[in-house]
């Protein structure tokens, strides 16, 4: 299912502790890893529990991104975070402009050929350096270059349907 402002983004997850006044380590999803600490707050979930904390600060800790959490002045508190995942409302992402989309608003996309073949949904992306690829899960894997006007044709974020050039049996 694509995201929308009722479905917050998982941009991450708090993997460890950072020293003794309750920082903690996060694995980021987020394309450049320490982009994740400019959203606040975060939404933390764990099996059904969900925590709304602000962040208060934030840094690269040589390869680690580490972050401060209001009210998490204690390494004991933040160790029973580790494993909660993180997730940011979709109104904190900037705007994008006319034709542009994030990845998350195209994961569970219907993706459809131009012979009225439905393929299956977008199940991921990958960014390959020359053009990102669309990772299509139907009856079989599909992976279609997203090249704007070319392989991709279409977008309908309210149908939730992409439409594609694209032969079924490619």
């Amino acid at each position: 299912m694509a995201s929308t402002q009722e479905n917050p983004l998982h941009v991450g997850k708090i993997s460890g502790v950072f020293g003794i006044k309750g920082w903690v380590k996060v694995f980021s999803y987020t394309k450049e890893r320490r982009a994740i600490l400019a959203y606040s707050p975060w939404i933390l979930k764990k099996n059904n529990t969900i925590k709304t904390l602000d962040v208060l600060a934030g840094q690269l800790q040589g390869q680690a991104v580490v972050a401060q959490l209001k009210g998490i002045d204690d390494r004991d508190v933040a160790s029973a975070l580790i494993g909660w995942d993180i997730y940011i409302d979709y109104a904190q992402l900037p705007a994008l402009k006319q034709g542009e989309y994030y990845w998350s608003d195209l994961i569970g996309l219907r993706v459809e050929n131009t012979e009225g073949v439905t393929l299956g949904v977008v199940d991921s992306l990958l960014e390959t350096g020359a053009n990102d690829v669309l990772i299509v899960e139907g009856e079989r894997t599909h992976a279609i270059p997203f090249i704007k006007e070319h392989t991709v044709l279409g977008i309908d974020l309210v149908a939730g349907t992409l439409l594609v050039e694209w032969d079924a049996d490619f």
